[in-house]
């Protein structure tokens, strides 16, 4: 490990890495998210198939215990449980498939299909002034679980901060994600019609 000779903080020698940024002073607000470890940890690799994938094993449970929102026919929306911001979707074909070129025409429809009943829907319960859409392709794209495709569709607000907390200050999540997930829910057009 390489010292710091700067003048530096007390105690840097000790948390600096090879790059010396861990005791750097730079503009950035640290946000700490222990809960991410379990996929810092397994990485890619924990969700191997359909029997450890949570977006295969979600809509075996029931929607209060999975946050799932909304049951299509091939499709279904689901709250993300590690939220940008509140009211945070995630829109999921029930075929473990990764990539959107692996979509039947009938799912891309119905994919399609719930995004924009998604934004409607939190349009009338949250009032954002727009939207994140998204599909993280691949490990080197970006995917959290990259073996079973999703779309984000984050509701943005003027002042959020910015798309990736990452990068942002850190924000408070004012509302419980079963609190969230029942507002959508039933606000969801013909929900009674799915269950």
């Amino acid at each position: 490990m390489q010292e710091n000779t700067g003048s530096g903080y007390p105690g840097d020698p000790g948390v600096t890495d090879d790059f010396a940024l861990a005791g750097v002073p730079d503009a950035f607000q640290r946000l700490w998210t222990p809960h991410r470890m379990a996929y810092i940890k397994g990485g890619q690799h924990q969700f191997k198939n359909q029997n450890d994938c949570p977006f295969c094993l979600g809509p075996g449970r029931t929607d209060e215990d999975a946050l799932i929102v909304y049951r299509g026919k091939t499709c279904y929306v689901v709250l993300n449980l590690f939220p940008y911001n509140p009211g945070h979707l995630l829109v999921c074909p029930y075929r473990h498939i990764p990539d959107y070129t692996d979509l039947t025409l009938e799912e891309t429809a119905e994919f399609a299909d719930l995004s924009q009943t998604a934004m409607r829907v939190l349009r009338k319960v949250s009032n954002p002034g727009g939207f994140n859409l998204g599909m993280n392709q691949g490990v080197v794209g970006g995917a959290g679980i990259a073996a079973h495709l999703h779309q984000h569709i984050v509701p943005r607000w003027g002042g959020d901060g910015n798309f990736f907390p990452i990068i942002a200050q850190t924000k408070a999540i004012t509302q419980t994600l079963d609190e969230v997930r029942q507002m959508v829910a039933e606000a969801w057009p013909g929900e009674s019609d799915a269950e």
